[in-house]
């Protein structure tokens, strides 16, 4: 899967480059800590816990990654969320979650 570079998997992958995280970094790259391309229930929890590791191991850089990720700044763009919305995937969910069929405007 090839995101634009400026999509929230690739700001992540970036961030955790940088801090010397490059596993974790390629996992990011693939949507595997993403609000929507994860394969994972809760994707934040399990990057808190990664990061939370690398703190522990010694890596610096992963606290002010933990703060960061607190405040936000890796969760899918209002864009990322409405292209998910309007995915078949998306739909279905809210469709389930609703207990009705979803439109793209919001109506039924």
């Amino acid at each position: 899967m090839t995101l634009p570079e400026d999509h929230t998997a690739n700001k992540l992958a970036h961030a955790l480059r940088a801090a010397g995280l490059n596993d974790m970094a390629a996992r990011a790259a693939e949507g595997y800590y993403h609000d929507f391309l994860s394969p994972l229930d809760f994707p934040e929890l399990e990057l808190m816990r990664d990061l939370e590791k690398a703190r522990m191991a010694g890596n610096a850089g992963a606290a002010l990654l933990i703060a960061r990720h607190i405040e936000g700044d890796f969760d899918a763009s209002l864009e990322e969320s409405e292209a998910w919305a309007a995915s078949p995937e998306g739909r279905e969910t809210l469709a389930s979650v609703l207990g009705r069929p979803v439109s793209l405007g919001g109506r039924a």
